[in-house]
């Protein structure tokens, strides 16, 4: 062995010696299962709440419906279930194995719970309908079969974005039926002819199209599949001059042909979808807020949850079991063991509702607090500039838990119901240094662009330019964002003929 391989062998080993293994104390702030579950149910919705509750009064025996709770209401949050004198030694029964699930689960649902949705029952859905249609036609169960699956694949708008090659190799891996591209062409087509008009397209263009091909073939509607065929990127960019200039057509014609493009479904599955989702979706307001004669009340709109409380029965079985620990077998001690679980967890469980309703209802008193003008007279320009963090130095807490305290959460007023995000806005500074909230920029913003010239939309460095002439101080890239957050296109997209 060379000179330089013996001393580089050395030196590896001497390195490997001088590895050494150290202890080391670390702080690390970590989530208990038990925050993260206060957490989870301070983000749920009123009618969530509700599922999640019934589901708990379903797993634990050990929690009932009832007037009011087995402990007081001043009692510590962190307290379980009152013991006897001669109180369970965790130590004398519970090995490392005996741990609660409840205590590991860092989301307090059961693993059946957890895999399942909950089913929903009502109106057939879209899919169902175009099976329907399906049924009407002659074809082999094969065919039938196939059919099925390309329509399993529509999305719930009516569109198959699935490339047709791909769906010929799953239905070889998955189903084990070996067919064309040419045949799945031809089956896509009979599906192209189902209700409603423009299902089964790739694409916009191709569902426009679809629908153009059904309806009856005057100069506009001619024109207007001739443009969507031809001049498809010309049309999404607005740029008339040149489809007119192509065609030789007028501006009247033109603007005919846009009409007849504007009056068709971009999304022939959503009548479905809205259907289902209007029943399904209706707002159940959190809190309500009353005025009057210039007070203000806050309530939770709470009236179809359950109250709860602590088996008086496991109690008593805790307190039976707990009294006689002499000669207990292994049976009573799992049985002991299971009943303080269960007991624990309703506990537990209480508590952390009545902590997530103290939370919430601070939070939306800070709102009232803050917004006490719109609340009393609705009108809107009172809205002052809010954030998270003047929220949460109002309440006590901080800005994470306001934010989820706030997502998704309503509140009924006199003037309607509203999201609490509503309420929340960023301030600026007009040219008197006084601050003014978001919301009145962007109201202003959509009257602008409402009342202006369509042929000549205003661009955002015009806008800007406006709002300064109102004494805005506001830079071009602010009204850029605005504009994007009320769904308001570039001035290009906006120009109408």
């Amino acid at each position: 062995m060379s000179v330089f391989h013996q001393k580089s062998l050395s030196s590896f080993y001497k390195n490997r010696l001088m590895l050494k293994q150290q202890l080391q104390q670390k702080l690390q702030q970590k989530l208990s299962p038990q925050q993260i579950q206060i957490i989870r149910l301070l983000e749920l919705t009123e009618l969530e709440l509700e599922e999640r509750v019934k589901q708990e009064l379903v797993e634990n025996p050990a929690l009932e419906e009832g007037g009011e709770s087995l402990y007081p209401e001043n009692e510590s949050q962190d307290d379980g279930p009152q013991e006897s004198a001669e109180e369970l030694s965790l130590a004398d029964y519970r090995s490392e194995d005996d741990i609660p699930d409840y205590r590991l689960e860092a989301d307090n649902f059961s693993r059946k719970e957890r895999r399942e949705e909950i089913p929903f029952s009502g109106n057939s859905s879209f899919h169902d309908f175009l099976e329907r249609q399906l049924g009407e036609r002659s074809l082999t169960d094969q065919e039938t079969k196939i059919a099925e699956y390309i329509i399993g694949n529509i999305d719930d708008n009516g569109y198959l974005q699935r490339p047709i090659a791909a769906i010929s190799d799953d239905l070889i891996f998955q189903i084990g039926i070996d067919v064309s591209v040419e045949k799945l062409d031809e089956l896509l087509q009979l599906i192209q002819d189902f209700e409603p008009a423009g299902v089964g397209a790739s694409n916009l263009r191709e569902c426009l199209m679809l629908q153009l091909e059904r309806k009856e073939g005057n100069p506009a509607t001619l024109l207007a599949y001739n443009i969507l065929e031809n001049s498809f990127e010309e049309f999404t960019k607005k740029h008339y001059d040149k489809i007119i200039r192509q065609y030789e057509i007028t501006e009247t014609e033109l603007k005919n042909a846009i009409q007849e493009i504007t009056q068709l479904n971009p999304k022939p599955g959503s009548a479905w979808n809205n259907s289902f989702s209007d029943e399904m979706s209706h707002i159940i307001p959190d809190f309500i807020v009353e005025s009057q004669d210039g007070e203000l009340t806050v309530n939770m709109s709470n009236s179809n949850m359950p109250e709860l409380r602590i088996s008086k029965d496991y109690q008593e079985m805790f307190d039976d079991y707990n009294g006689n620990k002499a000669n207990q077998t292994k049976e009573k001690k799992d049985a002991l063991l299971f009943v303080k679980q269960k007991l624990d967890a309703a506990q537990w469980f209480v508590n952390a509702i009545k902590q997530r309703n103290h939370t919430l209802m601070s939070t939306m008193q800070a709102i009232v607090e803050i917004q006490r003008d719109f609340f009393l007279t609705g009108d809107e320009s009172t809205l002052k500039p809010m954030i998270l963090r003047d929220v949460a130095e109002r309440s006590g807490f901080d800005i994470s838990t306001i934010s989820r305290a706030s997502n998704s959460k309503y509140v009924q007023t006199n003037f309607g119901v509203f999201p609490l995000k509503y309420f929340f806005s960023e301030s600026l500074q007009n040219d008197s240094g006084e601050e003014i909230s978001s919301r009145e920029i962007k109201r202003i913003l959509q009257d602008f662009v409402n009342n202006e010239d369509k042929r000549k939309p205003l661009s955002d460095e015009k806008l800007c330019d406006m709002l300064q002439d109102k004494g805005y101080v506001i830079a071009r890239r602010t009204v850029a964002k605005y504009r994007e957050q009320l769904s308001i296109p570039v001035a290009r997209l906006r120009k109408e003929i």
